[in-house]
C-alpha cells in the first residue's frame, strides 16, 4: 500500500491557458509553505512535474525529505496551439472548441495538445510506477493531474472531476492499494 499527497503548485496569477507553458510560481507566502512542508510525512519522497512552477514548489516544501528527479509525465495537460493565450482570443480563433472541450473531456484535444483521456493515462501510469517503489509519496503538480487521480478515485466522469476545486498550495491525498485509488483528502489547506 502507498500514501500520495499531491500537492498543487504555488500560484502563477496568470490568466492564460498555461498547461505546458513554464511560467514560474510565486512562492512569497513562505507561512503557507511552511504549514504544508509540516503536513508532509518526515519519511516521504517528493518528486515534481518538471515545469517550474511545481519543480520551485517541490524544493520550497522538501525540506529534509528526499527529493527525486522530476517527471515529465506529471506536467499539466498540453494546450497545444491554444497554450499561453487568453480564453477569448482562443475563443475568437476557435469557436466553441474550447468550450466543447471543457464541457465534454475525453477524446477531444486543442490542436496539436492533448486530450484528457491522455493526460490521465499518462499520470496514472507514473503514480503506479512511483508508488510501487516508495510507500509514502509527495507528487508536486497540477490541477489537471490531480484531477484526473480524483477522477479514477471517485470513479466519475472527467466532466465531473472538472468540478472539483483544486487550489494553488492545497493538499490531496490518497490510498493506493493492489492498484485501487481512495481518495482520503481533498483540496486542503494546511
Amino acid at each position: 500500500m502507498s500514501r500520495l499527497y499531491l500537492v498543487r503548485h504555488g500560484p502563477t496569477h496568470v490568466k492564460r491557458l498555461i498547461g505546458w507553458t513554464d511560467v514560474p510560481a510565486d512562492l512569497s507566502d513562505t507561512a503557507a509553505l511552511t504549514r504544508l512542508s509540516n503536513a508532509l510525512p518526515e519519511g516521504a519522497v517528493v518528486v515534481s512535474s518538471d515545469l517550474l512552477r511545481a519543480r520551485f514548489t517541490g524544493d520550497a516544501i522538501a525540506a529534509d525529505r528526499e527529493r527525486l528527479p522530476h517527471r515529465h509525465e506529471l506536467r499539466e495537460i498540453h494546450m497545444g496551439d491554444w497554450e499561453d493565450r487568453t480564453w477569448q482570443d482562443v475563443d475568437a480563433a476557435y469557436g466553441s472548441a474550447l468550450r466543447q472541450y471543457y464541457e465534454q473531456p475525453g477524446d477531444t484535444a486543442p490542436p496539436n495538445g492533448e486530450s484528457w483521456n491522455a493526460l490521465s493515462t499518462r499520470v496514472w501510469k507514473t503514480v503506479l510506477e512511483l508508488s510501487s517503489q516508495h510507500p509514502a509519496l509527495v507528487i508536486v503538480a497540477h490541477m489537471g493531474p490531480i484531477l484526473s487521480l480524483v477522477q479514477r478515485a471517485k470513479g466519475i466522469g472527467a466532466y465531473a472531476a472538472l468540478g472539483h476545486q483544486i487550489d494553488p498550495l492545497s493538499l490531496t491525498t490518497f490510498d493506493l492499494s493492489q492498484g485501487r485509488l481512495a481518495l482520503e483528502g481533498l483540496n486542503q489547506l494546511p
